[in-house]
């Protein structure tokens, strides 16, 4: 019985699976608000008494970086030791990964159905691969490939300087530096980030903001309101917010694949990319993607696609869980 968790700074997930060969089953999982809980320990604990099953080994990805065994939460008020999850659970056999490090282990259980084109790239490609993902925040990780099979690794490259690439961009940078004392991708390319872009948009003249958004923005979650005006053709402020956000995607997950020369694909994960795919798929991503001077050809020679299965992240925790010696 194994117990894994996809910790998020919106919500965690906790799942109990068995292994059954090569393959994983999930026995039971649920979804908890992140914020309406003071620690993963406590969150474990009644998760863990409410089924009544006791797990021989646990994995838990978690958004942040981890070290030694310990990971101070990037969006989230949380310090999550895996020691004090051991004590809690009375178990030996307890990992903590960052929660792309867990995604990118989360690829080898996915159906050809668990993900959407971008582009197709060059056939049979090989070679190292990443994974990018936008939710709360901005996460991003690596597979080295030895020749025979990939092996995950975590990174923190969201929180590297934003670089701006347009006299648009330029702008928008420093719009930001007036609120923030390091501009990064994450302030960006995330939920927050695609907030961040309309606001700059509106608040420099770029469009009018009418009554019924003004309500929408305030009452709900501002990005997914500003996602929704977008897609729907409601609102051209929106709009534009979207197609700027969808470049500077576009245009880290290219910085990305040339760091880690990811020549094996490139994945797009988190909850955000689903929700948009429309704006996704119509070229403005992998234009940003490709536009890379004299490594162009390469970049549009890697396959590059979308992840719409959200369980990735819980199901490479258990995964990882399932193939590791502690």
């Amino acid at each position: 019985m194994i117990l894994a968790g996809d910790i998020g700074g919106t919500n965690t997930r906790l799942a109990f699976f068995t292994r059954q060969g090569e393959a994983l089953q999930r026995v039971v999982e649920e979804t908890f608000p992140s914020r309406d809980h003071a620690n993963l320990e406590t969150l474990v604990s009644r998760f863990v008494s409410s089924h009544r099953l006791r797990p021989e080994r646990a994995c838990f990805g978690v958004a942040g970086p981890v070290q030694d065994g310990r990971c101070e939460a990037t969006n989230l008020p949380w310090v999550v030791d895996v020691r004090r999850l051991a004590a809690e659970l009375h178990l030996d056999h307890v990992r903590l990964i960052n929660d792309l490090e867990a995604a990118a282990h989360g690829l080898a259980t996915l159906t050809p159905e668990d993900s959407v084109m971008l582009n197709e790239g060059k056939p049979a490609a090989t070679g190292n691969m990443a994974v990018i993902a936008a939710g709360t925040g901005l996460g991003e990780a690596g597979l080295y490939w030895d020749g025979r099979q990939h092996h995950p690794f975590a990174g923190e490259g969201g929180h590297a300087t934003f670089a701006p690439n347009t006299p648009l961009q330029i702008e928008l940078h420093g719009y930001l530096l007036h609120e923030l004392d390091h501009v990064s991708w994450e302030r960006v390319v995330s939920g927050p980030g695609l907030h961040n872009l309309y606001r700059f948009l509106r608040d420099t003249g770029r469009g009018e903001e009418p009554a019924w958004l003004q309500q929408e923005l305030h009452e709900g979650d501002p990005s997914a309101a500003i996602s929704r005006a977008a897609l729907a053709g409601r609102s051209p402020l929106c709009m534009q917010a979207l197609d700027l956000f969808v470049t500077l995607y576009g245009a880290e997950a290219g910085n990305l694949a040339l760091k880690i020369l990811a020549t094996g694909g490139v994945f797009i994960g988190g909850g955000i990319a689903p929700k948009i795919l429309p704006k996704l798929t119509d070229g403005t991503f992998m234009a940003a993607f490709s536009a890379k001077g004299r490594l162009q050809a390469l970049l549009q020679d890697i396959p590059v696609r979308v992840i719409m299965n959200d369980k990735i992240g819980l199901q490479g925790a258990a995964r990882f869980a399932a193939l590791h010696d502690y």
